[in-house]
């Protein structure tokens, strides 16, 4: 699994050196599963249920879960790329959201603070504390910036398979929910 953590990191890293305007996702989605070939890994959501691509793109308003396609990026836009790469049979699954250069300050600020969420609620998960632990250091941050969430996009348990037990909500009561125990891999 930590080889599938590296190869995924690895894989974004170098796709913010491909992301830049005129570049389509399409293009992304291509040297995604090339790059990935190339370490003898597979981007493990090709085929998963019928999904044809191995990433997921959504570009500026689209939430989460959009196709690669042939759209060319433009400066100011926002792109997640999400992808699950299989590294001999074990998950690591990532998004990573990008823009292509400049941003308008109040994207760039949208950026920053989500991503501060997302380190507040890493925080959180050390054994000991429980899922909602993460849920509210997510929902706490949110409501201090004013932002809302959307609730039916949750995290999960993650190891041989895409989505495995538990759900990972980005809102909750502290001290609730499943406790984290040391070995328990999510996504957040």
């Amino acid at each position: 699994m930590r080889e599938a953590g590296r190869i995924l990191r690895s894989c974004h890293e170098q796709i913010e050196k491909w992301l830049a305007p005129g570049v389509t996702t399409g293009d992304i989605d291509e040297r995604v599963e090339a790059f990935l070939a190339e370490r003898g890994a597979t981007p493990e959501q090709k085929g998963y249920r019928g999904y044809p691509y191995a990433t997921c793109a959504s570009v500026n308003e689209v939430v989460c879960h959009g196709f690669p396609d042939d759209r060319k990026l433009a400066q100011g836009d926002v792109v997640t790329i999400d992808m699950v790469v299989n590294k001999d049979g074990w998950l690591a699954d990532s998004a990573w959201t990008y823009g292509i250069g400049e941003q308008r300050r109040s994207i760039s600020k949208l950026m920053h603070r989500t991503e501060r969420a997302l380190h507040k609620a890493i925080a959180q998960a050390v054994p000991g504390n429980t899922l909602g632990d993460i849920g509210n250091a997510i929902e706490r941050t949110a409501r201090l910036y004013r932002y809302g969430i959307v609730k039916p996009l949750i995290g999960h348990g993650i190891g041989q398979y895409i989505h495995e037990p538990p759900n990972v909500l980005p809102y909750g009561k502290r001290r609730t929910g499943m406790m984290l125990t040391e070995g328990m891999v999510i996504t957040i």
